[in-house]
This record gives structure tokens, sequence and C-alpha cells, in this order.
């Protein structure tokens, strides 16, 4: 079996210990949580008007903008619960005799959650299993497993190392808690790509990084981060057309304060693509120089740019399946190309809404196509708490996938439109009621994306659960 999972990080571990020893600006050190994020997780934000410690623009700080309004943000709590949800989707299984099947499910979710806050380390945990049953398609039924960890620790006033990790195990793309709330919207020059959707199928991603910065002058920041992806079909019969696929890459970057609220740099990227049809592997790599911008209006509202140009590396492309030994056809050579790569960014944080909308173009994993595409992504996330017991949240985004010297014989090229909308309500410490709707669009030659290429699902779901402060 290909380890699909590895990648080095001794590099970064070098670097935070070259880092963590050299001699740091003298400075009082201020005595909040730390967070490098433009809007983090944590309360305490430090204000771009403070002249101390930097922040880390969006583009390279590798984090999702917060997804919750600050008044739903908790820290130094432990939670758990238990969530039931019942469904109806009008394509379970794709269509038959030229029509769709739906059906309706019945998933239960426990889920527990630790959140600590000191003032030199910030820890998420997050796990949530589930089990999914379907009225009629009993052969659909499911376990699913959903588990992160984000760990942020300042090592000196002005040295800092974060790693993140999330993995879901699934058949089901809506099994995930909070599907709302879970489309990530990120500023970063590294977004990974789940856009490929099978809407039922076994699957298992995974994706995670780690960095390290270093403010070495009152104006001056330096960084650098690895980050990983990984998707495995573990039933390829499931998704034909589709296949397993993995990005590795690694940055370094320049950040400096040009004002109290305006930053400016520079950051090089490479990634290393990879695709895993059936003959062999596509592998692609890629060089990034781009140049990046960050103004905050807010201490809790940015606004990101960033472009430059892309040089591409592909390597030979084989198909799907077996070669059928046509000439010209089996494997297509490799080529050099460069490519525009940009983006843009926004994020805010209120006391009772949240806004976050995002805009990339570049070279990235193929997300299950046959090898690395160039991607356009627009993503949007929106949560506004309309009373003290009830909230409304809109989520979405966009994706078109353009496979790169795809073989003549393969048409990949594609788009996923993917919106979800819902209202939560509050009852009392313990209970909470949603509602929701999900729509799904695809538009790709892949069978497996072809057999249910729109699909639409209504669900309610009612949550207990208890919270227990920590240290108290």
């Amino acid at each position: 079996m290909r380890n699909r999972n590895s990648i080095c990080w001794g590099w970064v571990g070098l670097g935070l210990i070259l880092l963590a020893g050299a001699p740091v600006w003298s400075q009082d050190e201020p005595r909040t949580v730390p967070a490098t994020a433009a809007t983090g997780p944590v309360s305490d934000v430090p204000s771009p008007d403070d002249t101390g410690r930097m922040l880390t623009p969006p583009p390279v700080n590798g984090q999702s903008y917060p997804a919750v309004p600050a008044s739903e943000e908790r820290s130094n709590y432990l939670r758990g619960g238990v969530t039931f949800t019942g469904a109806y989707t009008d394509n379970a299984v794709g269509p038959v005799n030229g029509h769709p099947v739906s059906d309706v499910s019945y998933s239960v979710a426990p889920f527990i959650a630790l959140d600590e806050a000191t003032p030199r380390l910030h820890l998420a945990l997050n796990y949530a299993p589930g089990f999914t049953f379907y009225q009629r398609e009993t052969n659909l039924n499911e376990a699913d497993q959903n588990a992160s960890i984000d760990l942020e620790y300042r090592l000196s006033p002005h040295v800092t190392f974060s790693a993140r990790d999330g993995f879901q195990k699934s058949s089901n793309v809506f099994n995930q808690p909070d599907l709302a709330s879970a489309a990530a919207v990120t500023g970063s020059t590294e977004a990974a790509n789940f856009s490929v959707i099978a809407p039922i199928a076994d699957r298992l991603s995974n994706s995670g990084d780690a960095g390290i910065t270093y403010q070495f002058a009152a104006n001056s920041m330096v960084g650098a981060s690895g980050t990983f992806t990984n998707l495995h079909y573990p039933n390829q019969a499931e998704v034909p057309g589709l296949v397993d696929s993995g990005s590795q890459s690694g940055s370094a970057f320049y950040s400096l304060r040009i004002a109290r609220r305006h930053y400016m740099g520079v950051v090089y990227q490479y990634q290393r693509l990879l695709a895993y049809p059936v003959p062999g592997t596509n592998e692609t790599q890629t060089h990034a120089a781009l140049v990046f911008y960050t103004v905050y209006l807010r201490p809790r509202f940015s606004i990101s740019l960033f472009g430059g140009p892309q040089y591409a590396d592909i390597g030979t492309q084989w198909p799907p399946t077996t070669c059928t030994n046509i000439v010209g056809t089996c494997p297509t050579p490799g080529s050099r190309n460069w490519n525009p790569a940009a983006g843009g960014s926004l994020g805010w944080q209120g006391h009772l809404s949240s806004v976050a909308i995002s805009y990339v173009h570049l070279i990235s994993s193929g997300s299950g196509l046959i090898g690395a595409v160039r991607m356009d992504n627009a993503s949007a996330s929106i949560r506004q708490q309309l009373t003290r017991r009830l909230s409304a949240s809109v989520a979405g985004g966009y994706t078109q996938n353009d496979v790169l010297d795809a073989p003549p014989t393969v048409s990949s090229n594609g788009h996923t439109v993917l919106g979800t909308a819902g209202l939560q309500q509050q009852f009392g410490q313990h209970l909470n009621l949603q509602l929701g709707y999900t729509r799904i669009h695809q538009d790709y030659a892949s069978v497996a994306v072809l057999a249910t290429p729109n699909t639409n699902r209504e669900f309610v779901s009612i949550s207990y659960q208890f919270a227990k402060a920590l240290g108290r």
C-alpha cells in the first residue's frame, strides 16, 4: 500500500530549536493569551494599535476565520453531549430507472470538546463519533469519526509555535457536526481542496499543518510552516472516476508592519501534489513567490490580498484506469508552465455577528480527480445571533477545478456548488434545537459524481450538552 501519510517535519523542528534559542527583541511580555490569527479564537486578541507584539496576517497564519460571534466563544471549558438528527435526502443513492432515490436517515452523534487557554498556551480538542441509519437503504448504514486538534504555544515573548490536525472517516459528506459551521473560510495561500464530493461513499480525509513565527524586531516577523492533506477511498468501486490524492507543502514568509494597522510581506511556497490512478502516480510540483497585504480596520476586522507567479512542473500523467496502449495516450508526457496565483479575504467577528469571505485562484491538489488542478474557489460564512437564545447561519462555496495536462481520453474538469443554512434555538442550559437545509450541485465527468449531481437535504437535530469550567 502506498504511504500517502508521510511528510517530513524535521526542518520545522530544526527551525523551532534555532528560533527558541535565539536572542529575542527586548520588551516586557504582554499578559495576554497567545493568538496569531487575525481574528483568532481567543477573546483578548492583541490590538493592531498596540506597537508591541505583531499579528500574523491571514495569508500566512494557516487558520480559518471564526465561524461564530464573540458572544458564543468560550475558553477553559470541557464540553460534552449527544446530538440526534433526522434528515430527508432527495437523492440518496443516485438515479434508479432514471429517477433519483430519496430516503430518510437518523443519526446519533456523541461529542466531547476541550478548550484550554493560559497566558502562553491555547489548546482545543474535539472528538465526535457518529452512527447513521437509513430507513429504506439499510446497506448505507454507517459509523463515522470526526476528530481535530488545534494548538498554539508561545515559546517566548516573540516566538510562537502552532499545529493543527483534522481527521474524518465517513460515508456521507453530510455527517459531520454542525455542517453550517464546518464550512471553514480561510485567507491562507495554502487552502486545502476537498471540493469534489461523492455524497455516498466511504472516505478518509486528513489535513494538518505546523508552523512557527518569530518577531525579531519591533515591526518585523519571519515564519515557516509545513502542511499536508490526504484523501483516501477504501472502496474504489464506490467512486468510479475518482482516485486517492494528497499534497505536501512548505512555506516561509517575511512580514513587515508598515503602520499600526497595515502589514505587507512576501512568502515562498512549495507544493508536491499527488494523485494515485491505477496505472501509476501523477505528481505535480509547484513553486510560488507571493506578495501579501493586510489591513486591520478593527482588532477583529481584517481585509487581506495576495498575488504572484506560480511555476508548475507537471510529471507524467496516467489515466484513472489501466492503459489501452493507444499511442500518445498512455501515459501523457508532463510539461512545465507559469500560472498567476492570487486571492483575497475578509474576516469580521463582532459581539453578535461573524462574517468571513474569501476567493483564491491557484494550483492545488485534485480532491479525487486524476491530477493537480487549477482551482478557483469562492466561499463565505455568515452567522448572526438574533436573540439571546436564537441564532442563524448561512455558509456556502463555489469551486471550479481544471485538471492540468489531463490525458486526452479523460475529461475531469468541473465545478461544485454547496450551500447550507440553519436556525439554532437554545432551550435552557443543556438543550439545543437546529433546523437546516443543504444543497449540493456538481458538474463533473466522474461517474461517481454523475450518479448524484444534485442533492437536497432537510434536517432537524436536537442536542443535549453539558459544560464544565476548567480549574473551578
